[in-house]
């Protein structure tokens, strides 16, 4: 974790239970927010900053805000090189006002397309010093529900497909790399990524129609 933020947590063991809460929490705001899109959503760097704060809130000094520093792509605790390079932080929060840009202006294309594209943008740009996979999730899948119009039923959920399941997070991976890979052509491409979500939707999904033709 870079100088400009600073742990709050003494041990591993303390993490660990604060990461739990604030998952639990951050995936309440979630629907909260799913909730209030029933009349009208706009996506707006506030949202990202809210979920963000939410999430890393007693763990990092740098909750809610934008990081102020470099920082460097980082899996399973060490730095990956085979990814891009963030931006510098002088230009994260022009980024992340396209990012919401392109969503608002574009809601009408479809809920998966829309979720793939902020899960991918969102890494890229990487506006925060921690918790950007979290974030990412999370944002993404508000998108989904709200262009949607309502909170999805089902676990578990898409976010907890990608962050949990092993293909999935490898998929991921990919889906991410490809997308990169795109943009550094000069194209907008989630196509991966859209198909991972799509896969992962209709496992939350099918877990609906299980327990509504269980019996007891």
């Amino acid at each position: 974790m870079p100088r400009e933020s600073h742990q709050l947590f003494d041990t591993a063991e303390q993490k660990a239970d604060l990461e739990t809460r604030n998952g639990l929490l951050q995936f309440d705001e979630v629907k909260r927010m799913i909730a209030g899109s029933v009349s009208g959503f706009t996506f707006t760097p506030e949202v990202l900053l809210n979920l963000h704060y939410v999430a890393i809130h007693d763990i990092y000094t740098c909750a809610g805000s934008f990081r102020t520093g470099s920082v460097c792509i980082m899996r399973n605790g060490e730095i990956d090189n085979t990814f891009h390079q963030p931006p510098p932080c002088e230009q994260v929060r022009g980024l992340v006002d396209e990012m919401c840009a392109y969503i608002n202006s574009n809601f009408g294309k479809s809920a998966i397309h829309l979720a793939a594209y902020v899960m991918w943008r969102h890494n890229w740009i990487h506006p925060f010093f921690g918790g950007n996979g979290r974030t990412s999730r999370a944002s993404s899948y508000l998108v989904l529900c709200a262009r949607l119009g309502y909170n999805l039923p089902g676990s578990p959920t898409v976010p907890q497909q990608i962050a949990e399941i092993a293909p999935n997070k490898d998929r991921y991976i990919a889906a991410l790399h490809a997308a990169d890979a795109a943009w550094g052509q000069g194209n907008i491409d989630v196509s991966a990524m859209e198909a991972l979500i799509s896969d992962c939707l209709a496992a939350q999904l099918y877990m609906i129609h299980q327990q509504a033709t269980s019996v007891n």
